[in-house]
This record gives C-alpha cells, structure tokens and sequence, in this order.
C-alpha cells in the first residue's frame, strides 16, 4: 500500500464519525426551524439541493421521514467515500457513480429504485460543479419515473463558507437554520431537455 492509500484509509476510518459528532453538536447548538412540506411523508420524490449544501441537510430528512429509504448520488473520488461513509450513520443508503460518467448504471439503479418507492438525493451541481449547473440526471429521473422534484435546501443566519468550487457552507454555533423542503413538482415526459433543465435551475434559485 502506498502512502496516499495509507493516509485514505485513516482518513475514512476517522473523519466520518468526527464529521458526523461535530454535525450533530452543531445541529444542538443551532436554533432549527423546518419549512418541509407535508405531503412527502405520504409519497417518494427526489430531493435536489446544491453541492455546497449539504452538511445539514441529513436533518430536514429524517424530519420528513419516520424511517429513512433514501439512496444519496455519491461519486466515486474520495470525497464520495467520505459522504458515503458520513450518511451510512444517519441510515442513509447510497449510488456510487456519476450521472455524466458511468451515467448509464447510476441512472438505471437509480429509476429502479424510484419505482420500488425509495426517494433520492442528488446534487444537479456535483460533484466537481460548474457551481449550481444543472447536470442531466435530475431531469432523466423525473422524466422517466414520473417521480416530484422536491427542492431542498438549508438558509443559515451565520455560517462560514469554504473557499472551493461550491462554496460549501457550513453554520455558525448557535445560528439559526431554516430548513426546507418544497412542495414537489414534476417535468412532462416529453419536456426538451435544455427547457427541463432550466426549469429545474430557476425553481433551485427561486427565492425562499
């Protein structure tokens, strides 16, 4: 083993649990307030929400949901397998892949999924962005499962945000977070995918 695999390995085997501690710490310390719409407890979507988002988002989840059946896009880099193994402690299941490379198995896993009644996280953006570009496998899922697009999205009151390609945020001790989850909506089978995917980004940006 060499020593960048060496290093991976400790990294995985110690940073998602302490990631998982210090999200649960901030979660406590933070004034939550949840804007989730009541009708996704009583049927599947797909949750879409920004790569630079996501640190929080578990909650507005597990909020929604009595029990969770989500299976999250995940890539196959090494900051996947760090989500991967992060989500795994909130129940979460996931796909490794991307909707652009290896695309093909990722979407098919992913319909398959859908039409058994599982909802599904994906970032349109990641994982490696343009920042908030809209990606096709968002729309691929609607269009082909007749499954709702719920956007998902966390506002902090106080927060740091990273200098990388998502501007990851991540919400100050004590803050407050507003947590939503929308009402779904769906894109038309037939719909152009360039339409369908402006469609998607404008509800995304949509002010809250």
């Amino acid at each position: 083993m060499n020593l960048k695999k060496f290093k991976q390995k400790i990294i995985l085997a110690v940073l998602p649990p302490l990631a998982w501690l210090m999200i649960w710490l901030l979660y406590l310390s933070c004034r939550n307030r949840f804007h989730l719409y009541e009708g996704l407890k009583e049927s599947n979507f797909i949750s879409s929400f920004w790569h630079g988002d996501f640190l929080m988002l578990p909650f507005a989840y597990i909020k929604s949901k009595n029990k969770p059946k989500i299976c999250v896009i995940s890539s196959n880099h090494f900051d996947g397998e760090l989500m991967v193994k992060l989500y795994r402690f909130f129940g979460f299941h996931t796909i490794r892949g991307s909707t652009n490379k290896g695309g093909a198995r990722v979407l098919v896993e992913s319909f398959r999924r859908l039409k058994d009644g599982w909802d599904m996280g994906i970032t349109p953006d990641g994982p490696r962005g343009p920042y908030h570009h809209i990606a096709d496998g968002v729309v691929a899922m609607a269009q082909k499962t007749g499954v709702g697009i719920s956007v998902t999205k966390p506002v902090f009151s106080s927060y740091y945000e990273l200098s990388t390609w998502d501007k990851f945020k991540i919400p100050k001790p004590f803050s407050t977070i507003d947590y939503y989850m929308l009402e779904p909506f769906f894109i038309p089978k037939d719909m152009d995918m360039e339409e369908a995917k402006k469609l998607v980004y404008e509800r995304m940006e949509e002010s809250l």
